[in-house]
């Protein structure tokens, strides 16, 4: 059921879009995206900034689609979004004392330093492979392409990219307890998936930090 709540808004843009087009599916993404915040927020008394810059992206984007009528709009949104989060990965190497990634994750395993940076970098270039994927995509087929591309295409990115990351991250996961190995590869997924839903599917997840507060 989590999983379901997580991809409401992209889940509810296909079938929109399936049924009705283009338009009437951003009204939908924006309507659903709003009720999902609304209720994380109600539950938890607090919303991340991260799901906020998400939920002002489509609303951004997809008003400006539907009051110019115009599908450009709300086909950018993914890329802005990726490559909005790209510059703000890349900046926490000179803004704070860690670079985002290890804050989000440094709780749940221990790198050397010089592996959190490599981990950085790995997510700034995939935010920007994304980007420039679903532009690609979204210039040079037509929109119902681009709709599949945004739901199986960048769920796709997403998990091999997941794929990838735990390749890494194992080199240095060195212990004889196979439960705890399981238990810190389980709380890394969660974080990464956290993440990567917000950006790659428009979701907006309840953190592990959330729901202890609720």
């Amino acid at each position: 059921m989590k999983l379901l709540f997580d991809l409401f808004p992209v889940i509810l843009f296909f079938i929109a879009f399936k049924l009705y087009g283009i338009y009437v599916a951003t009204a939908v993404a924006i309507a659903a995206s709003i009720v999902q915040v609304t209720y994380v927020y109600i539950k938890n008394k607090r919303v991340e900034k991260m799901h906020l810059i998400t939920l002002a992206m489509i609303v951004i984007l997809g008003g400006a689609t539907l009051i110019l009528q115009d599908e450009t709009f709300i086909k950018w949104k993914p890329t802005v979004v990726n490559w909005g989060f790209a510059l703000v990965f890349f900046g926490s190497h000179f803004i704070g004392q860690k670079p985002i990634i290890r804050r989000m994750m440094d709780q749940a395993i221990s790198l050397p330093d010089n592996a959190w940076i490599k981990l950085s970098y790995m997510w700034v270039a995939f935010f920007i492979f994304s980007g420039i994927a679903n532009i690609y995509v979204a210039y040079q087929y037509d929109t119902d392409t681009w709709v599949n591309f945004k739901l199986f295409g960048l769920m796709g990115l997403t998990l091999a990219f997941i794929l990838i990351q735990g390749i890494y991250i194992s080199r240095f996961i060195k212990s004889s307890d196979a439960d705890q190995v399981d238990d810190t590869e389980e709380k890394v997924m969660d974080s990464t998936i956290e993440t990567l839903a917000d950006v790659e599917l428009d979701s907006v997840v309840e953190t592990k930090h959330d729901s202890k507060k609720s």
